[in-house]
């Protein structure tokens, strides 16, 4: 629709907001209706009408089998578009059509904004299934029709109120008509069974809907003073309502047709299933972070642990054996902490980069300097885990064996993140400044502890590729190619 209005028309960002209002409103109007609804807008030239948007009903057949945006009419072929940008007025004269032999009853609604008409809405309604209305049927109309005016009138839809309809409740879920004075002239079988959900033991026709609904709500005070004042229709809003087990989701629309208020409608959806489920999932992800929070505390216990015998070793190979192992136990729990503060089972891997850069490096600290370039991404829990491990192992290999003790140097971490594709891989190099690999160095079959299980988790859980090579001047460059999504 945007590049149709600025592309034919003269109209404003401001005019182009309230038909964007408008689209997102008129499914309601075109339910109502049984029709669909075309919008038609003057070009710019004044000499044609192109249309930019297009609805059909969810409770009729549709009069147009083809899609209707885009078209072209030159002024004078409808007249009944004419007359209705012309006059300002809603134009119902004239006999049906016959498309593809199906009568179609044609209507054209101006749309009013701020005393300009800036298009019309074509109404058109198949008339082939036409039978006898029911109370229902003509509860539609008439709603409809009062909603049709309030649109030429300019006063429909409600400035500063945005509607989601994917979560709105439709004409179809549950609909009820109140009077001025907010008492039920009609409520459809669904809105009555969603009443009943809640606790209603008679019928609503006749009660007030707002004290009836503020009776069923188990709340009291300013809240039930509101919940009043929103069931009665005196206002545009939306609320949910939970009583007795159940839970509606209310939505008040006032019918202004003549600017004056001469009721509401009340659309209404039984949502109960919908909360109940969304309740056992936040049960759910909480109870995963609860998990995650208590895995880390463990890990967190066993490296202390770790830690405090490693202190109590006489042999120095066996205390650093044991300080490495606090690091690789230290660097799950990090992924673990960083898991049990998100919703989801994905992490932002650049902040455990960063911590894991910063433990390791105090293995030498002020004499190795170690850094960051690039961004890790957003990564899976099953990815992030055991690369927190394999970063762990590489950064410890560097500091421990490329400088000699009290020796300076640099240790860089780079990250490259390919294009968000199901085949996205991540690149990885650690490149170090240090003495570099001794002579015949293999990295596919040294033995060290650490390179076996940079080699077991980048080929066996993530699915990627380890290489070690002497760096471009001096040290060792490390590359990790791994995919972003670990293979199953």
């Amino acid at each position: 629709m945007n590049d149709l209005v600025r592309q034919h028309t003269a109209l404003s960002e401001s005019d182009l907001e309230w038909l964007h209002l408008l689209v997102s409103e008129w499914q309601l109007l075109s339910d109502l209706s049984f029709a669909d609804l075309v919008l038609w807008v003057p070009t710019l030239d004044g000499t044609r009408y192109v249309s930019v948007a297009q609805m059909r009903p969810n409770t009729g057949p549709t009069s147009y089998q083809d899609d209707m945006v885009g078209h072209l009419v030159p002024r004078g072929r409808r007249p009944l578009l004419d007359a209705a940008l012309d006059e300002g007025r809603i134009v119902r004269e004239g006999d049906p059509e016959w498309r593809e032999e199906v009568p179609v009853r044609v209507e054209s609604i101006p749309v009013r904004r701020e005393g300009r008409v800036l298009g019309v809405i074509a109404r058109n309604t198949n008339l082939l299934t036409v039978r006898t209305p029911s109370r229902l049927e003509l509860t539609y109309l008439q709603s409809a029709s009062d909603l049709a005016q309030m649109i030429a009138a300019g006063s429909f839809p409600f400035a500063g109120e945005a509607v989601d309809m994917d979560a709105s409740p439709r004409a179809g879920d549950g609909l009820i008509r109140l009077d001025a004075d907010g008492i039920v002239q009609y409520a459809s079988p669904n809105a009555l069974s969603a009443y009943h959900r809640l606790g209603l033991a008679a019928d609503l026709v006749g009660q007030h809907l707002g004290q009836i609904t503020a009776e069923l709500a188990p709340s009291r005070g300013p809240v039930d003073e509101a919940l009043v004042k929103l069931a009665s229709g005196y206002a545009p809003r939306e609320a949910e309502v939970e009583g007795n087990g159940g839970v509606i989701q209310l939505r008040a629309i006032p019918l202004k047709p003549k600017g004056t208020r001469i009721g509401s409608l009340v659309l209404l959806r039984d949502v109960t299933e919908l909360r109940r489920r969304e309740r056992e999932l936040i049960t759910k992800d909480a109870t995963i972070r609860e998990i995650h929070h208590r895995v880390k505390n463990n890990l967190q216990t066993v490296a202390a642990l770790l830690r405090l015998q490693a202190r109590r070793m006489d042999s120095d190979r066996g205390r650093e054996a044991l300080n490495e192992a606090v690091r690789r136990v230290g660097s799950i729990a990090i992924v673990h902490e960083t898991l049990s503060q998100n919703l989801d089972e994905r992490v932002e891997f650049d902040e455990i980069a960063d911590r894991v850069i910063a433990m390791v490096a105090e293995i030498s600290p002020g004499k190795v300097t170690c850094r960051r370039n690039g961004r890790f991404g957003i990564l899976d829990a099953e990815v992030a885990t055991p690369l927190s491990m394999v970063l762990t192992e590489v950064l410890q290999n560097a500091l421990e064996h490329a400088f000699a003790p009290g020796e300076q140097g640099t240790v860089e971490v780079a990250a490259v993140r390919g294009e968000p594709r199901a085949d996205a891989r991540l690149l990885i190099t650690v490149r170090d400044d240090g003495r570099g690999l001794p002579e015949g160095f293999d990295p596919q079959r040294a033995g060290n502890l650490g390179l076996q299980i940079v080699r077991t988790l980048v080929e066996g859980e993530l699915g990627g590729t380890f290489d070690m090579q002497p760096g471009p001047e001096r040290g060792t460059k490390v590359v990790l190619d791994i995919p972003v999504r670990p293979q199953k």
